[in-house]
């Protein structure tokens, strides 16, 4: 039976790689009304099709490529997918949204959601135009890095086809792999490029000329035009975003002594001018390359002496920044290419490089390392060593000797040293660019949130740091729980339609109200699409319990709870992550263990997943 929901054609495309079958499965219309699409569809098939404690790098786990139903109708910034698996990094949900334009080229083909599921037994790439399917050998690409494998498959298929697809680090099965769209485009936290890695998937290709109708074309075009209109006025998209990129956030979150350096044991880069998104302008930047469709167009495309391409966003020059005490920007720039060509995470890379960095000062590695490292590098590893990261990427890239010890990220590097508070990480994901110490409601969103230390899930920055759409205390416990679950409840919303986070520097809740029930004929307000936001939210939290997840997990490194920053504006402050936990989970109607209640899950239509575990 056809949905009739806008904006879907309520159609999924099944591959399974161990037997090289596919078939075309309709999506029922009350799954598309109750968890919209993108991320909120993607947890909502992950929980219901993944076998309980099912192994991230198995065949049983499940991959979903899911668009929206914003995606396709030339809304702003909304060219987007989402990619949704258990994460083996974590163990817990994985996902992770990306832009370019591989999301509209899926939609394009006729195709709501790509789920693929087994193994192949030889390496593969799916090319999808419209109804034609086919699983092809990718032995000839195999090896390749993400440029050299995108630019063989548009000569061989389509040169305007979207091509998503894994470097060397997604083939090694690494924990850091990311997978790349339109070569410089990250669907990049949780090791999802390993999950493709181990189904031997190297590539997906999409194309097609389909478009997806609107339930009501007069009330969308009448919305999108506020859209375009708040979007264009907002000094964050209008001027902000659009003057540096995301590296404007440099020096902001510095001046407030939050800016995590030398692997969060301090809160400022007195450096910082030379990585601020001025000089990253002035030496580096060669053209702004927006994303399909985004009138906000952030991203970079940038040049040194001997190497070009897209890049770097603020928290990979934070990242191969301040928190290794780096402040040569060509070499973190150079750092960046390498993870885009190998297909690497630049947050958790980062993280893992800084923490092998203090774990080598305290001299806790092995002799075994300590040569290697000084064979590699010519002297030993330490804090500010610019030739360091470049050649370490290159090493986890290509999984060679210490590299592929790398590559399973800071967590288990941290522990097989037997110094796990080295490792600066949620859940097992690596923290961002935000001391928490500095942001307090920042703090509590990233211990709860459920793909682990994400920032963008609950972006508390906006209001905490850069007073949008108000300013509040950023050193205040007072409401922050609630505003977190809002904060957490709309993000889940907009990843679910898919637009981008930036839009939110923008629009109000009504606003995304008003265009997604538009196009999907809901009778939606602010309220009914904040109740969508705390299903999708309900469901990922649910998909964790199940895996072994609980209170005990929803925590931030002991050097965060435990040492006040010594110096800068945020020195000496604290806070009581337990008491906010408490009110976190009541504001949300769960448990004091973080267990969603019968009554919060009735409410919510979820009753029948609690059952499931």
């Amino acid at each position: 039976m056809n949905t009739k929901i806008g904006g879907h054609y309520g159609r999924l495309l099944r591959i399974n790689l161990s037997n090289k079958t596919f078939k075309i499965e309709q999506i029922p219309a009350q799954i598309l009304t109750d968890f919209i699409g993108g991320r909120g569809l993607g947890a909502k098939l992950l929980f219901d099709e993944a076998p309980a404690g099912v192994d991230p790098l198995g065949s049983d786990n499940k991959l979903y490529f899911v668009t929206g139903p914003l995606t396709g109708i030339n809304a702003p910034t909304t060219s987007r997918f989402s990619v949704v698996t258990k994460s083996p990094l974590t163990g817990a949900i994985g996902g992770s949204s990306s832009g370019g334009h591989f999301g509209q080229d899926l939609k394009s083909a006729g195709f709501d959601v790509l789920a693929i599921e087994g193994k192949s037994d030889i390496p593969c790439f799916i090319r999808i135009k419209e109804d034609e399917v086919e699983i092809c050998d990718a032995s000839h690409i195999w090896g390749k890095n993400t440029h050299e494998a995108t630019d063989i498959l548009l000569s061989e298929t389509d040169t305007k086809a979207g091509v998503a697809c894994i470097g060397s680090a997604g083939e090694n099965q690494l924990m850091l792999a990311s997978i790349m769209n339109e070569k410089n485009h990250a669907a990049g936290r949780g090791g999802l490029g390993a999950v493709m890695g181990s189904k031997k998937l190297k590539a997906v290709i999409v194309s097609g000329g389909r478009k997806v109708g609107v339930n009501d074309n007069e009330m969308v075009q009448e919305a999108l035009k506020k859209w375009r209109t708040f979007i264009a006025e907002a000094p964050l998209t209008k001027d902000v975003l659009k003057e540096y990129g995301t590296p404007a956030l440099i020096k902001i979150i510095n001046s407030y002594g939050a800016f995590p350096t030398k692997n969060f044991q301090e809160g400022v880069f007195i450096d910082v001018d030379s990585i601020s998104g001025q000089t990253f302008k002035e030496l580096y930047f060669v053209r702004r390359e927006p994303c399909a469709g985004c009138p906000i167009g952030c991203a970079r495309m940038t040049r040194t002496l001997s190497r070009e391409g897209k890049g770097p966003e603020f928290e990979t020059i934070w990242a191969f920044g301040a928190l290794c005490g780096i402040n040569d920007l060509e070499s973190i720039i150079h750092a960046n290419y390498n993870c885009n060509e190998y297909g690497m995470d630049t947050i958790s890379t980062g993280n893992t490089i800084a923490c092998a960095m203090e774990l080598s000062e305290k001299n806790l590695f092995s002799k075994e390392i300590m040569h290697e490292l000084k064979d590699v590098l010519g002297h030993e590893l330490k804090f500010g060593d610019a030739e360091a990261i470049v050649k370490l990427t290159e090493l986890i890239g290509k999984a060679q000797g210490f590299g592929k010890q790398l590559g399973s990220g800071s967590r288990r590097l941290a522990e097989k040293c037997h110094e796990p508070e080295a490792a600066m990480h949620v859940k097992g994901l690596e923290l961002p660019a935000y001391d928490p110490r500095g942001f307090h409601g920042m703090a509590l969103a990233l211990s709860t949130n459920n793909r682990g230390g994400c920032h963008l899930r609950s972006y508390l920055i906006s209001t905490e740091a850069l007073a949008t759409p108000v300013a509040i205390n950023r050193f205040s416990e007072k409401g922050k729980p609630g505003i977190t679950k809002l904060y957490q409840d709309l993000t889940a919303t907009i990843d679910s339609m898919i637009a981008c986070i930036f839009t939110s520097f923008a629009l109000s809740p009504q606003l995304y109200a008003d265009l997604v029930g538009a196009v999907m004929g809901l009778k939606m307000d602010s309220e009914v699409l904040l109740k969508t936001g705390e299903r999708i939210w309900n469901i990922e939290k649910l998909f964790n319990l199940r895996e072994g997840f609980s209170r005990k997990d929803d925590t931030l490194p002991q050097r965060i709870l435990n040492n006040p920053l010594q110096y800068g504006l945020s020195k000496g402050h604290l806070f009581n992550l337990d008491t906010l936990l408490d009110e976190y989970y009541a504001v949300r109607g769960w448990t004091q263990q973080g267990v969603p209640t019968k009554e919060k899950l009735t409410e919510l239509g979820l009753i029948e997943e609690a059952f499931c575990f």
